[in-house]
C-alpha cells in the first residue's frame, strides 16, 4: 500500500479507465477523489473518456457524489443501478451524450463478485420480462447505446438472463482507518456496502483499488473489524476529518447510532426484535396528515395484518414507514434494507441506507443473496406510475423538460424474490392537495398529472408476470387502494369521505374492476391522534 495525497490519486486515473465506485446514497462515496476527478477534468481535459459503474445511487440530487462524472468528454459509458441521486448523469444519458445502462442493483454487486471469480458473468432470473430484458431493451437508456450487455439463454427448459462481465480497471472506495499495510475498517460507516468485492474485482482484474479514509495508523489491534485486507489496496488517500469530504452521510457527519446497537438498558421488557430494539417515543399527536403519511399509516396497517417476520423498506415515501411504526408501537418483525443493516430504524433522505440501532450489519452482495432467494417476507415501494395491468414504472418517466430517470435500484430485485409487495404512491402528482381530519379525506386540489397511466412508459415490474409467480401484491395511495389479481389492477378500497366516481376513477387513466366487495379505508387512517389500533406482534426466536 502506498500513501498518496489526492491530487496523486487522480493522475492514477488513465484516459479511457473503466471506473467503479463504491457508495450507496449519500454513503461510503470517495468524495475527496471523485471532486478532485473533476476539478483535473475541467482544468486539464483529463482524465477523460472513462467508463463509470456503480450499484447503488451516490450523490445527493445536487453536485456530490457520482455527479462529479457528469461532464461530456469525462465520462463515455456509464453503468448504473440508480440515477436519481446524480441528476448530471441522468443528463448526460437523456441528452444522448453518452452510453448508459441502468441494471439492477444487486445483480451489479454480484457482477463484481464474478468478475473477482472470474466466471461467465451473473446468470439469473432476475430482469425477466422488465425493461432489462432483451426483449425489452436490454437496460439500454438511449439511442447511443448498442452494446448488449444483458443475454437471454435458455437452461434446463427455463429462461434465465446473463450479465455480462466487465473489466475493472480503478476501484474507488471508502473507510474510516486504514493500516500501514492498507487493511481498511469501518467503524464510523453506517454499512461497508459492496467494497470488498469491488476491491477483489479490480485487483483481479489487473485494476488498482484507491481507497479513501479519515486516517492511517500503525496497526490495527483487532483483525476481525477489517472490512477490506490490505494485499487489494493499492493506494491509501487520507483526507482527515474533514465534513465536506469524509461525513458519514451527505446529511450527517457523524452518527453513531447507525454503527451499534440500543443501549440494554433502554430495552424494556418484552422488546422484540427489530423496530423494537430502541424505545418508542411516547404516544402523541401525529405531524400533518399529508398524502404522504397517510399512505405510510395504511401501509403499516397492512404490515400489522400479515405479521411478516423480514421486511424491506424501499426509498422515499416507503422507508417512513419504519418511523410510523415506531410511533404506532407495531413492532415483531426485523427491518432490513439492501445496502446492509439488518434490524433497527431505516434512516430516510440522504441518509437512506443507513439504519439506527441495527441488530446486524452484512455486506451488500451477501444482502442481495438473502433478497434474490427469496429471502424478504414483505416490502414497501414506491411507484411513479402504473397501469390497469398492473405494471409499475419507478425507473424513466415523464415527457420533454420533465423526463426523470430514476434508474431501478434494488427495486427489481426485491420485486421479483419477495411474495408479498406493498406499493406506494398518490394517485396523482403535481401540486395535489388533501386534508383529513375527523376520520375523512377532503381533495382541496387535484394533482396535474394521473399515477395510473393507460400503459407505463417504461417496465419496471411486470404485473402479468408477478401474477404468474403467484406474488400478493398491493397498491396504497391516499384515497384508494387496489390489488393485482390475475395480472389486472381491481380497486378494493376507498377512503372515507371520497366519491367512488368523481375522485377515483376519474382520475385513472385506465379500465378498472371495482371489487363487489368494496370496503372503506379505515377511518382511523385519516385522524390526527395516533391510530392505536395495533398489538405488538410476536416473533419466533
Amino acid at each position: 500500500m502506498k500513501r498518496v495525497g489526492v491530487d496523486d490519486a487522480v493522475r492514477l486515473v488513465r484516459d479511457g479507465a473503466t471506473v467503479a465506485c463504491a457508495g450507496f446514497v449519500g454513503a461510503g462515496h470517495a468524495e475527496a477523489v471523485t471532486a478532485a476527478i473533476e476539478r483535473h477534468f475541467l482544468a486539464n481535459g483529463s482524465p477523460s473518456q472513462l467508463t463509470l459503474v456503480y450499484s447503488a445511487g451516490q450523490g445527493d440530487r445536487g453536485d456530490r457524489g457520482v455527479n462529479h462524472f457528469g461532464h461530456e468528454g469525462l465520462t463515455r459509458r456509464i453503468v448504473g443501478g440508480h440515477w436519481r441521486s446524480a441528476p448530471r448523469l441522468s443528463r448526460l444519458a437523456l441528452e444522448n451524450r453518452c452510453e448508459a445502462w441502468n441494471l439492477p442493483q444487486g445483480v451489479i454487486t454480484h457482477l463484481y463478485r464474478a468478475i473477482a471469480a472470474g466466471t461467465p458473468g451473473v446468470i439469473t432470473k432476475i430482469g425477466l420480462h422488465t425493461f432489462v430484458d432483451p426483449r425489452h431493451g436490454g437496460g439500454k437508456l438511449n439511442a447511443r447505446t448498442t452494446e448488449d450487455l444483458v443475454e437471454l439463454l435458455a437452461i434446463d427448459g427455463e429462461e434465465w438472463l446473463r450479465y455480462r462481465p466487465l473489466r475493472i480497471d480503478v476501484a474507488l472506495i471508502r473507510a474510516t482507518t486504514s493500516d500501514a499495510r492498507g487493511n481498511l475498517t469501518t467503524e464510523h460507516e453506517p454499512f461497508h456496502h459492496e467494497m470488498l468485492a469491488l476491491a477483489q474485482a479490480a485487483r483481479n482484474s489487473g485494476g488498482i483499488v484507491i481507497a479513501q479514509v479519515k486516517r492511517v495508523v500503525d496497526a490495527h489491534d483487532d483483525p476481525q473489524p477489517v472490512r477490506v485486507p490490505g494485499i487489494l489496496v493499492d493506494y491509501v488517500v487520507e483526507v482527515g476529518e474533514d465534513p465536506d469530504r469524509h461525513a458519514m452521510t451527505f446529511g450527517e457527519y457523524l452518527n453513531l447510532d447507525y454503527t451499534r446497537a440500543a443501549p440494554r438498558g433502554d430495552r424494556g421488557a418484552g422488546a422484540q426484535p427489530g423496530v423494537d430494539l430502541a424505545p418508542a417515543p411516547p404516544l402523541r399527536e401525529s405531524p400533518a396528515l399529508d398524502a404522504r403519511r397517510i399512505i405510510q399509516r395504511r401501509a403499516l396497517i397492512e404490515l400489522a395484518a400479515h405479521r411478516p417476520k423480514v421486511v424491506n423498506l424501499g426509498v422515499g415515501m416507503p422507508a417512513g414507514v419504519g418511523a410510523v411504526a415506531r410511533e404506532e408501537g407495531v413492532g415483531g418483525f426485523v427491518l432490513t434494507v439492501e445496502s446492509g443493516p439488518i434490524g433497527g430504524t431505516p434512516a430516510d433522505g440522504l441518509s437512506f441506507g443507513a439504519s439506527e440501532f441495527p441488530e446486524a450489519i452484512v455486506d451488500e452482495p451477501a444482502q442481495f443473496d438473502f433478497y434474490d432467494g427469496g429471502g424478504i417476507d414483505m416490502a414497501f415501494l414506491g411507484l411513479a406510475e402504473f397501469d390497469g395491468h398492473g405494471n409499475v414504472n419507478v425507473s424513466l418517466f415523464g415527457e420533454g423538460e420533465h423526463r426523470q430517470l430514476a434508474g431501478v435500484g434494488g427495486f427489481v430485485n426485491i420485486t421479483q424474490s419477495t411474495r408479498r409487495l406493498v406499493f406506494m404512491g398518490t394517485l396523482t402528482a403535481g401540486g395535489l392537495q388533501v386534508e383529513a381530519g375527523d376520520g375523512r379525506l377532503r381533495i382541496l386540489r387535484e394533482g396535474r398529472s394521473r399515477k395510473l397511466v393507460p400503459r407505463v412508459s417504461h417496465l419496471s415490474f411486470n404485473g402479468e408476470y408477478a401474477s404468474r409467480l403467484g406474488a400478493d401484491v398491493l397498491y396504497v395511495t391516499e384515497r384508494a387502494v387496489f390489488r393485482l389479481v390475475d395480472g389486472r389492477l381491481v380497486l378494493v378500497e376507498i377512503a372515507p369521505g371520497v366519491e367512488l366516481q368523481r375522485d377515483v376513477l376519474a382520475h385513472c387513466g385506465a379500465p378498472v374492476a371495482v371489487s363487489p366487495t368494496l370496503a372503506t379505508m379505515d377511518e382511523r387512517i385519516y385522524r390526527a391522534a395516533p391510530m392505536c389500533c395495533f398489538d405488538v406482534m410476536p416473533i419466533d426466536t
